[in-house]
């Protein structure tokens, strides 16, 4: 497989989570240090989620109609903000629409139309509804359809479920399509939206905390379940985009420790962050800013402080966004990446929200409160079950 086509030019980003929908929206909360986290009950299930309000009201347009559920919902909400179809169209316009990819990951897609399905089907034959259109809904490529079609785009178009590493991981797989002359830019992201199966599986797996998401907490008890949508138009740096923030280094390993815990040394997060900051011809003392994966659980931040220390040091702040977001677990990567250019736009370093007392035995340089200051190179995290590292670097395009 050809080597990743780095750097790539950010030409258009947005996002969508329980902090606001679009740049503007994501870029105040985090100033103001505002949660979208809110507490939630049902069915014996006691937490704190990051939900997005309104999508039971959004319609798609007709010709869309049988993409509808809840993630594509959301999907179409994300596309709005920013003027990113519009970026995209653009995009079609300059490289041709069978020139521009699409490259989304997902964990959950449409999960919560089967649920709701599974609760309708016929009592006698056990038969689910007629209505229910698995292929455009349940089914994972149907994210990267919707999203093709939306934007009237006739390239390539793949999905990635690798757990917390989907979106993350779209980018560098969009990347290695562009090395190999498949394509000239890319729509990259993902989109994961809540459902009942991953709020109670990540309970039965002891996952899930009692309240807020509290990275790096001495007291923390666990995750806070979100859901997002995140875009990135990647182009080739010819697109005119010199000076704006590009995608500089990519890396990913895969260590098998574990089905959902983290080698305890992390060596699959530093292979990961090796390689991108390797990828991007950077050493680690050029890293202003680590953005942790830091799901709020104890393995998990143990781990990762272990990983990011042997990596870059205790030098560049540190720190994780899910206590606005949540776990938004496909989506993360994406999410984080365009968090990742609003701090470098922005010379941001969020300091992680909700923590109330450090963890005594984390060694990195933890920001508990924000920080404003430059930030050149931003290196991003995601982490997920089975052993699945990924890791970017961001940072101007020369």
């Amino acid at each position: 497989m050809p080597a990743p086509m780095l750097p790539l030019s950010l030409s258009a980003c947005t996002c969508v989570s329980a902090i606001g929908a679009g740049r503007a929206a994501t870029l105040d909360a985090l100033v103001s240090r505002r949660s979208g986290l809110r507490p939630y009950a049902d069915g014996g299930l006691s937490t704190w989620v990051g939900r997005v309000e309104g999508l039971d009201e959004v319609r798609l347009p007709p010709e869309l109609e049988r993409f509808d559920c809840r993630n594509n919902r959301l999907a179409s909400v994300g596309l709005a903000a920013d003027g990113f179809a519009a970026a995209a169209r653009a995009a079609a316009r300059r490289w041709g629409s069978d020139r521009v990819a699409v490259v989304l990951g997902t964990s959950t897609s449409g999960i919560a139309s089967a649920e709701d399905a599974y609760r309708r089907r016929d009592p006698a034959s056990g038969r689910l509804p007629a209505d229910f259109d698995y292929r455009h809904t349940q089914d994972l490529l149907s994210l990267p359809g919707f999203v093709r079609a939306a934007l009237g785009l006739r390239g390539p178009a793949s999905v990635l479920s690798t757990a917390c590493t989907s979106a993350a991981k779209a980018f560098g797989e969009a990347a290695e399509l562009m090395a190999a002359g498949s394509c000239d830019a890319a729509v990259v992201g993902g989109v994961d939206s809540l459902c009942d199966m991953t709020l109670h599986g990540f309970a039965a797996l002891e996952l899930v905390g009692k309240g807020p998401c509290r990275p790096f907490d001495a007291d923390r008890d666990g995750i806070s379940i979100g859901e997002a949508a995140a875009f990135v138009l990647l182009e080739r740096p010819e697109a005119g985009a010199t000076g704006r923030v590009g995608l500089l280094g990519f890396g990913a390993s895969g260590d098998a420790h574990h089905m959902s815990t983290p080698h305890p040394e992390g060596r699959g997060a530093i292979a990961a962050m090796r390689a991108a900051l390797a990828s991007a011809g950077l050493t680690a003392s050029a890293v202003d800013y680590v953005n942790f994966h830091g799901t709020g659980t104890r393995a998990n931040d143990a781990a990762e402080d272990r990983a990011v220390l042997e990596v870059v040091g205790d030098g560049p702040p540190c720190s994780s966004t899910k206590g606005w977001s949540g776990h938004t677990l496909g989506t993360a990567g994406a999410l984080e990446a365009v968090i990742a250019a609003l701090c470098i736009e922005h010379g941001l370093v969020p300091g992680c929200l909700n923590t109330r007392a450090l963890d005594p035995a984390c060694r990195c340089r933890i920001a508990l409160d924000n920080r404003q200051g430059p930030v050149r190179h931003v290196l991003s995290n995601s982490f997920g079950f089975g052993g699945s590292n990924c890791s970017l670097v961001l940072g101007p395009l020369p």
